[in-house]
């Protein structure tokens, strides 16, 4: 039998620092509990009652990472008039050019976006290239990117490396929190959020004390004020299920909602990847378009938005890696998420 103290943080300062956020946290939204009904995200739970929409209004972006072989051979305009189509108001970029068809300054891209009704929220940009002085990371050229995003008007500025810059030891990411929480200081000075968007390894534990969880280490260890996250909840998904276990084999279980419960100022921007539940492959699911798999969006949503003022804080990113045909992800992502409604009391 698992002894209580063994189930309990190893590590007394980083639950000390993660209770009092979590307490924050729930104090400035919601009862945690009460928000989270069942745990485990199922099909059977997907809901389309008659109540409101789950989907907040005006909250609904992408992350042109998934649109990159239509930007690359038809050019941002076709791209956004699409999406303006489908109903899309926010857009998340990976890069500014994307391969893009004929040149663009970041003048004109602020103003294509204007014109189809789209705000450009935030932006993924490397952390780092050791390797290379002048890479476009936040380590080796913080001025040039704020500079960029502030020229964009984004009000989030951030980046979906993981930090492992240091290894994967608990001293490395408290060394990479430091550095997040000066590019944090720096962007916050430039009046934007600095994000960090997690993959499944986040959710891992570190090398060197395997009673630790690494996310748990980030949370505790980066400034509320300084630093964001950006929730993927497919790879967050894809964490639960290979890392609710230690290296021991030991139960180690967690909820993603929950995490986003106990801090949910800390989570502005969201990544919608929905996954079919398949657990022969090495993250427990296969990706698919939102509306195709097993993670529960109504549940998810709709407990997030039930926080204190969860229907404005937020911002949902559909986004699928390797889509089969893009536009019609975006598009059939699109008409799913805004047919969700509240459950029926």
């Amino acid at each position: 039998m698992t002894s209580t103290r063994r189930n309990s943080s190893p590590d007394p300062e980083l639950s000390r620092k993660l209770s009092r956020r979590g307490m924050l946290g729930v104090a400035a939204g919601a009862t945690a509990a009460a928000l989270l009904g069942a745990t485990a995200p199922t099909a059977a739970a997907h809901g389309k009652g008659h109540g409101r929409p789950v989907l907040p209004p005006g909250r609904l972006g992408i992350q042109l990472y998934s649109l990159r072989d239509k930007v690359s051979t038809l050019g941002f305009a076709p791209v956004f008039a699409e999406l303006e189509k489908y109903g899309y108001d926010e857009i998340e970029y990976a890069g500014y050019t994307q391969g893009s068809a004929g040149a663009i300054t970041l003048a004109q891209l602020r103003r294509l976006a204007r014109d189809h009704g789209l705000r450009a929220i935030g932006s993924h940009v490397g952390y780092y290239d050791d390797g290379d002085p002048g890479a476009y990371t936040f380590a080796q050229n913080l001025t040039k990117v704020l500079d960029d995003a502030q020229a964009l008007g984004l009000k989030h500025i951030g980046t979906a490396s993981g930090p492992w810059r240091y290894g994967s030891t608990v001293d490395g990411w408290k060394r990479c929190a430091e550095e997040f929480n000066e590019y944090g200081a720096a962007a916050k000075a430039r009046g934007m959020k600095f994000y960090q968007h997690n993959h499944a390894e986040e959710f891992s534990f570190a090398t060197d004390r395997p009673n630790v969880r690494l996310y748990d280490v980030l949370l505790a260890e980066t400034d509320p004020d300084l630093v964001y996250l950006e929730m993927d909840i497919y790879w967050a998904y894809a964490g639960q299920f290979r890392f609710s276990k230690r290296v021991d084999g030991t139960p180690a279980p967690f909820d993603p909602l929950r995490y986003v419960l106990k801090q949910p100022d800390r989570y502005p921007l969201f990544h919608v990847k929905d996954g079919d539940r398949d657990e022969t492959t090495r993250d427990g699911y296969r990706m698919v378009d939102v509306g195709d798999g097993d993670i529960d969006y109504q549940r998810f949503i709709s407990a997030v938005t039930r926080t204190h003022g969860g229907r404005l804080d937020h911002h949902w990113q559909t986004e699928h890696d390797t889509p089969a045909d893009s536009l019609s992800f975006a598009r059939r992502s699109s008409a799913y998420l805004h047919s969700l409604r509240e459950k029926d009391c």
